[in-house]
């Protein structure tokens, strides 16, 4: 499966850079891409709970919008 999360506070690359890191660390995702630009992240995943998903971004300072 494959969903688009739009985040507030994600304004830099370092910032996106910890919120790929900490989604990738969910298990069973299976890519992640974080975009400074978009304001969003784009991941894809196969038994992952959007739940844990939302936790990991939250977790790094920004607002998951789902």
């Amino acid at each position: 499966m494959q969903k688009k999360i739009y985040v507030t506070g994600m304004d830099d690359e370092g910032t996106a850079a910890k919120v790929n890191d900490a989604v990738k660390a969910v298990a069973g995702v299976t890519a992640v891409v974080a975009s400074v630009e978009k304001c969003q992240v784009c991941v894809d995943f196969d038994g992952a709970s959007e739940d844990a998903i939302s936790a990991a971004i939250s977790s790094c300072g920004v607002i998951p919008l789902c």
